[in-house]
């Protein structure tokens, strides 16, 4: 093996560690923090942008009632949503910007209809 790759070899062990680092400290950011449950309506969704505008609920101990844009933990999700979707999302004690864990909330039922005589 010439230097060259094993000085590649390195570079791409080091980078990939790197990485996986990053991506266990994300992880476990908000261990230790308080968790509410949070539930709102969709209001927009920017793939692009990935965010979206939620018009949320209060969550008594994390915020009050209103609409406002936030990033999603997995952005698979934004696929799966659209405007008027009501949704419920984990939040975190200190962090007023992203939803994790968003599931969308299946529509109820409407009420089956007494029959006619």
């Amino acid at each position: 093996m010439s230097k060259k790759q094993y000085v590649r070899i390195i570079a791409l062990s080091l980078a990939m560690t790197v990485l996986f680092v990053s991506a266990l400290l994300a992880q476990t950011s908000n261990a230790g923090k308080k968790s509410f449950t949070f539930k709102g309506k969709v209001e927009k969704v920017d793939v692009a942008a990935k965010k979206i505008t939620v018009n949320g609920e209060k969550v008594e101990g994390w915020m009050d009632s209103m609409t406002m844009l936030y990033t999603v933990d997995k952005e698979d999700i934004l696929k799966n949503l659209k405007v008027g979707d009501q949704i419920t999302a984990k939040v975190y004690e200190g962090d007023f910007m992203v939803l994790h864990d968003v599931q969308v909330v299946p529509p109820a039922k409407a009420p089956a209809s007494p029959a006619k005589d």
